[in-house]
């Protein structure tokens, strides 16, 4: 279904189309060579939100500076050798686009930029390599003087703050998850699969949050909440297997003959009703008390109550902290915010690690730059002139959509936008800038079909469509002082292009026939192996980047599920909550008494046996023995009630449920 734009949408691009204009007049005005990338380069950096805006033009500065600083140093040199010259060129690409993957942030747009800004800026001038300090100069000129256009139009003409946007969707996402949790805790069983599905979109919420967050600091007025957005960031992300773990213990209860008890059911209403109230802070001090069951859990199903009362608090908890943390965030005054903020939630931390898979990042990068690479000696031994067009938007489209599963269908799009673009550039050129005898009529002649084209450059659906269709067709109409119009040279440039991105998408169609599903299975077995060589003898100092891993990973898997129709043997969520619980247990070790840490010893070490046989597919399924060691550890538990033990309790119970999710009413006594 096509969404009409909005009022935002239109403001955006009346501001995009006016900063282009800007940036073409002055670079017409001070005689810039290719005045047209300044304009093109516009709809590159230009964002919605002002924060944005301004760190993509930063980075894309100093991605520019570096890509050409690196062709005045490599033409030169290799010009007389042109496969040698190729070769660096598609190394170069790879690198750095290899680099730009390792950053989740603006920052790596510098990285990703350089990649083909090299070929951008280097292969079209092999044929004069005297000039080419003059020519990287020009570049370097027209694409800044674009940058800033887009920048100053967009920080003065009605800015948008990354904070409120970023606030709002923390809104919704709050919104959404009490939603999830009143229907979670309530005795609804029609409400599972609306779960399961929320849980997934409201993970790839969270992911969704972090360009906002990176982008935060370049708002100038409120770059000190960068700090407060982070903490809220990591808590959301906590909030989820938390969540998720609430659910089983509650489906668990539901599912056993004594039920929920009375008192505890009481407590999950008080809780719907307190998030029903929008979570006034402080939370009720009942539901931040210690378990009232927490000495009583004599047999299994008692265990189970204790432990559903203990992550039940930990949700109040963390509950508290978003709410708490959410509300600072939305006060743009410092004197509104009152004192320090104090977390209520503190018992984990994130340690920043992040999961990468280097296996498909290189096959990525590899993939692209030997593309690159064979263009290149495509256009060298057919002798076509123009064919450096195609060199370089080759490694465009390569690099560009690099980073997602299946890039076959963008770049194909890319192609069809690309061809548009020809069309519409040679309407231009051969027929409506013949009349363009000032700067005012050559406006006009680009508003209608510009403003039209940006207001889809906002909308996820259609940004990576929107965005080429603007670029390239203002570089492929190639305005500069004086009209010219060359058909043979439009024809051959153009098309060499076209050939160049065509030739992109046979590669990828040919080295990339996997995608989703790939990712899929190389995270699951990644947060297996986490599991199989964690569960056991970590040292407590590596717990916090065990556990920021391993939610990093949670929130590049979860996205890929919720957009996959295709059945995994894995939720995400039941990793997360194992391994978590396994490092709960690894800190309570020392506390416990030797025959109860041999108990528990034993279940880490069957739970590690379990996902090596796993990996090497001999099980898909925990076995008995898994299961009555776990029994056996509770028995070891269930008559203390001393902090580590309803600590190390409630862990083994939250690995129960996850592994063996149907009720098993046994005594542990």
């Amino acid at each position: 279904m096509l969404n009409w734009p909005s009022s935002r949408d239109w403001i955006f691009s009346i501001k995009a189309f006016a900063a282009s204009m800007l940036a073409l007049y002055i670079a017409l005005a001070i005689g810039l060579p290719r005045p047209y990338w300044a304009m093109a380069t516009v709809y590159i950096v230009s964002h919605p939100l002002t924060g944005a805006t301004r760190s993509k033009a930063l980075y894309r500065v100093l991605g520019t500076l570096l890509g050409a600083g690196a062709s005045i140093v490599l033409v030169p040199a290799l010009v007389n050798n042109p496969e040698l010259l190729m070769a660096v060129v598609g190394l170069w690409t790879g690198t750095l686009l290899y680099i730009s993957l390792l950053h989740r942030s603006p920052r790596s747009y510098v990285f990703l930029l350089a990649s083909y800004t090299l070929p951008l800026i280097a292969l079209p001038a092999v044929g004069t390599p005297d000039g080419i300090f003059d020519i990287a100069v020009a570049r370097a000129e027209e694409i800044i003087l674009g940058i800033v256009c887009a920048s100053v139009v967009g920080a003065v003409i009605l800015p948008t703050s990354v904070a409120k946007v970023l606030h709002d969707r923390s809104t919704r996402w709050l919104t959404d998850a009490a939603r999830w949790t009143a229907d979670m805790l309530s005795a609804d069983p029609e409400g599972k699969t609306t779960r399961h599905m929320s849980r997934h979109r409201m993970a790839a919420d969270i992911l969704a949050l972090d360009q906002l967050i990176s982008q935060l600091s370049y708002d100038a007025d409120t770059s000190e909440r960068v700090r407060d957005a982070r903490e809220l960031r990591g808590r959301m992300t906590m909030m989820m297997p938390v969540l998720s773990t609430v659910a089983s213990l509650v489906h668990t209860l539901r599912g056993h003959p004594n039920g929920v008890p009375e008192a505890l059911e009481a407590k999950m209403a008080d809780v719907v009703a307190w998030l029903r109230l929008g979570a006034p802070s402080p939370a009720p001090a009942h539901l931040l008390s210690p378990p009232q069951s927490a000495g009583e859990a004599s047999d299994w199903y008692g265990a189970l109550v204790a432990a559903t009362e203990d992550r039940l608090r930990s949700l109040v908890q963390l509950w508290q902290d978003c709410v708490s943390l959410q509300r600072r965030f939305g006060q743009l005054d410092d004197q509104d915010r009152g004192h320090e903020w104090t977390p209520a939630f503190q018992h984990w931390e994130l340690g920043g690690a992040r999961h990468y898979d280097h296996g498909l990042l290189l096959f990525s990068t590899v993939s692209a730059a030997l593309c690159t690479f064979l263009m290149g000696m495509a256009w060298i031994y057919t002798g076509w002139n123009d064919g450096a067009a195609g060199v370089s938007l080759c490694a465009v489209a390569c690099c560009f959509f690099a980073a997602t599963d299946e890039p076959a269908p963008f770049i194909r799009s890319f192609f069809w936008a690309t061809a548009v673009c020809v069309v519409l550039a040679a309407i231009y050129v051969f027929f409506i800038l013949t009349n363009a005898h000032d700067f005012g009529l050559l406006v006009g002649m680009f508003a209608v079909p510009y403003l039209l084209v940006g207001t889809f450059i906002p909308q996820p659906r259609f940004a990576m469509v929107a965005m080429p269709v603007a670029v390239n067709t203002a570089s492929f109409v190639g305005i500069q002082g004086g009209y010219s119009a060359d058909f043979q040279a439009f024809f051959n440039n153009n098309i060499a292009g076209l050939a160049g991105v065509l030739f992109a998408l046979i590669w990828t169609l040919q080295t990339r026939p996997f995608g989703t599903r790939v990712a899929m299975r190389r995270l699951i077995h990644a947060s297996w192996r986490d599991i199989a060589k964690n569960a056991i003898g970590r040292s407590v100092a590596e717990h916090d980047r065990l556990r920021s891993r391993l939610l990093d990973r949670l929130g590049q898997l979860v996205p890929r599920l919720a957009a996959s129709e295709s059945e995994t043997s894995s939720d995400g969520f039941t990793e997360v909550r194992v391994e978590l619980s396994a490092l709960a247990l690894q800190r309570e070790l020392p506390h416990l008494k030797p025959s109860q840490r041999d108990a528990v010893e034993a279940v880490l070490t069957d739970v590690a046996r379990f996902y090596r046989a796993r990996l090497d597919e001999q099980v898909s399924e925990p076995g008995t023995p898994l299961h009555d060691k776990l029994l056996g550890a509770l028995r070891s538990l269930v008559a203390h009630s001393d902090q580590a033990s309803r600590s190390a309790r409630a862990s083994l119970m939250d690995i129960h449920v996850a592994l063996f999710p149907a009720t098993r009413p046994v005594s542990v006594q």
